[in-house]
C-alpha cells in the first residue's frame, strides 16, 4: 500500500466515523464487500469541493469502479459504468433512466446482499479491464 492509499484509506475511516449511526455501518460494510471482490482495487478520495471538503470516497481500478456519497436518508454506491453490468437480483434503484451510470440507494432498513454486490463489483472491474 503506497502513502497515497494509506491516505486515502485513513480519510475513507474519517468520512466513516463522522457518518455514524447506520450510514457509517452500512458504508462499512459496503466497503469490506468493495475491497474482498479484487485485490487490486485501491482507494481514491476525489471530487473535493467546498461543500465536499472530504471529499467522495471512490474505488479504482483501471479507472473508477464506484464511489459513495452519504445523503440524509440513503448511502448511494454509484456505478458510472453501471449500465453496462449484469443486475439479476435488482440491487441497481436509482439513475436507472441514465445512458451510463446506475446507483444503489441503502437504506436505514435496507439489508447488503455481500454476493450480489461482489459480483456486481467484479463484473464492474472487468468492464475497466475491457472485458
Amino acid at each position: 500500500m503506497s502513502s497515497d492509499d494509506s491516505s486515502a484509506a485513513q480519510e475513507i475511516d474519517a468520512i466513516i466515523a463522522n457518518a455514524g449511526g447506520w450510514r457509517a455501518a452500512t458504508l462499512a460494510q459496503l466497503r469490506r464487500v468493495i475491497l474482498s471482490a479484487d485485490g487490486e482495487i485501491v482507494e481514491e478520495i476525489k471530487w473535493r469541493k467546498p461543500s465536499k471538503p472530504e471529499g467522495v470516497a471512490t474505488w479504482v481500478c483501471q479507472g473508477n469502479i464506484c464511489m459513495a456519497d452519504l445523503l440524509k436518508s440513503a448511502v448511494r454506491l454509484t456505478f458510472p459504468k453501471g449500465a453496462r453490468l449484469d443486475d439479476p437480483t435488482s440491487l441497481f434503484n436509482t439513475r436507472l433512466d441514465s445512458a451510463t451510470v446506475r446507483a444503489i440507494d441503502y437504506l436505514e432498513d435496507s439489508p447488503v446482499d455481500d454476493a450480489s454486490l461482489r459480483r456486481l463489483i467484479t463484473q464492474a472491474v472487468a468492464a475497466n479491464r475491457g472485458g
